[in-house]
């Protein structure tokens, strides 16, 4: 799960870490009161950036500086309803422009192959570190915090000293191990600061002196262990989520989007993952991976096959259902009810072995459904289905 700049700030403040102040506005009024205090506090602009959980917010026209509290709700009034790669803005952040001196990119981020958090920096912020990685890799610095004591202080120093930071070695190690921290406390995936940055404040005295602040954050959290965290599925913004991905979490369905044309739906990911290969195997390509779980009831798939049918590219169905948990003949039911209800008509072909196979065969035949024995004969009836709808187009 995905959460917005200004929540991801609000959880590296919660671990400790120098985040700057802001403001969350969502009408331009709003983001003119937030620009009056930054102002009256001794903030010489605004920055006033729109919330949306894209990358290119810049580039679009989504970050912007005002230099008075009028300004500000200008360009928010400006903002404010956009469509940056598909998404409308409806809120902004706002908050002080910093005057920076240098900019980094620090990361922590979940290595499943390694089962170890992996920190990953580089003096070269502000950028995509994909453009980073594939034009300069010998300019990240990565290392693995260890498994059951975290980020070690050696580990973070050497990190620090190679991406140049040793003048700033105290706060750079409070915030490396930091973001570990961020990681173990809301079971995240990903916690990114780009840019960490060295910025140059004035003291009320006049005096001018340098810190390093997480200017910019984004946070990934684990779907699976969000019934740890009840506050954090809060944080999560419906209006930026996919109409497929929302019905099939409301649904209590696990659903992943392809490329292909295929659609698949299976109860168990072992099983699924073994049907989306034997599809490729027979020549076609799975549209989706999704599992409808165990005990699924006609209601459920019925959820699945709306899920399904709403790609257009998907061109035929394969289910595929092992019945333990799940009763054969309710998939069968809500199969029956999805294609009385579905707008446009794709084949498919069934699979039920296991508990109540026999009154799913039965229901199947008396709706006409085209149906299988075994998985490599749904797989290649799939696939034949698939290629005869294509050639029809």
């Amino acid at each position: 799960m995905k959460i917005q700049e200004a929540d991801a700030k609000t959880l590296l403040v919660a671990q400790g870490l120098p985040v700057p102040d802001w403001e969350v506005a969502r009408t331009p009024e709003d983001a003119r009161i937030a620009a009056e205090r930054f102002f009256a506090e001794g903030a010489k602009q605004v920055v006033i950036k729109a919330q949306v959980l894209v990358g290119g917010r810049g580039k679009a026209g989504g970050v912007k500086l005002a230099g008075f509290p009028e300004q500000a709700e200008l360009i928010a009034a400006s903002i404010l309803g956009m469509d940056i790669k598909g998404i409308t803005v409806r809120k902004v952040l706002v908050g002080p422009a910093a005057d920076i001196v240098k900019e980094f990119y620090l990361s922590a981020v979940l290595d499943r192959a390694a089962r170890r958090i992996l920190l990953m920096g580089s003096a070269e912020g502000g950028v995509e570190i994909e453009q980073v990685a594939a034009e300069r890799p010998d300019a990240i610095v990565t290392v693995h915090a260890h498994p059951t004591l975290g980020l070690l202080d050696f580990q973070a120093r050497q990190m620090a000293f190679a991406m140049g930071l040793g003048g700033h070695l105290k706060a750079a190690l409070a915030i490396a191990k930091g973001l570990v921290r961020t990681m173990l406390a809301y079971d995240a995936d990903l916690v990114e600061i780009n840019p960490l940055a060295i910025v140059t404040e004035t003291g009320i005295d006049g005096a001018t002196s340098e810190r390093l602040v997480c200017l910019d954050a984004k946070i990934t959290l684990d779907d699976s262990a969000l019934a740890r965290h009840p506050g954090l599925e809060e944080l999560r913004d419906p209006d930026e989520e996919d109409p497929a991905d929302r019905e099939a979490r409301e649904a209590g369905l696990t659903f992943i989007k392809l490329d292909g044309t295929i659609g698949c739906m299976v109860n168990g990911a072992g099983l699924a993952m073994t049907t989306m290969d034997l599809v490729k195997r027979a020549g076609g390509e799975p549209a989706n991976f999704l599992d409808i779980g165990g005990g699924a009831r006609a209601d459920k798939v019925a959820a699945a096959m709306r899920i399904i049918l709403a790609d257009p590219k998907v061109d035929a169905i394969l289910v595929n259902i092992f019945g333990g948990i799940t009763r054969g003949d309710e998939v069968a039911r809500g199969l029956i009810e999805a294609r009385a209800q579905q707008e446009r008509d794709v084949p498919m072909v069934v699979r039920i072995v296991g508990t109540n196979a026999e009154e799913a065969a039965r229901l199947l035949a008396e709706a006409k459904f085209d149906t299988a024995a075994s998985l490599d004969e749904a797989a290649a009836k799939a696939v034949a289905a698939s290629r005869g709808a294509g050639s029809a187009a």
